[in-house]
């Protein structure tokens, strides 16, 4: 099992904190009995908020770091900049260069 990580451990304290103050509040209980399940219940929703919060993406085998969305929007960038290209290019004369088909692959990042 992975190690919590700091804003896990933030986000878990902080629903604890705010749910057993809040519980109190609402439920203006005195008795031990009252007191021992407010704060359960503030701990097992705390747990619960901890847990699903969502763990950073570790590098893959290559240690690339890319993730999926830096992928995806190089592969954007660089496509615009082929549409960009093939507007400049006017009367038969080209500004720029002649953008590489789209099965080819740049070599620019």
């Amino acid at each position: 099992m992975p190690r919590p990580t700091a804003a896990q451990f933030a986000y878990g304290s902080a629903t604890v904190v705010v749910t057993t103050l809040a519980l109190l509040l609402l439920f203006r209980t005195e008795s031990g009995i009252g007191i021992a399940a407010v704060g359960t219940t503030a701990l097992v929703l705390g747990l619960l908020v901890a847990v699903r919060l969502p763990l950073p993406r570790h590098r893959g085998a290559t240690g690339s770091g890319r993730t999926a969305t830096a992928g995806a929007a190089a592969r954007t960038h660089h496509a615009l900049e082929g549409v960009g290209a093939r507007e400049r290019v006017t009367a038969g004369r080209s500004t720029a260069q002649t953008p590489a088909p789209a099965d080819e692959h740049s070599l620019r990042r």
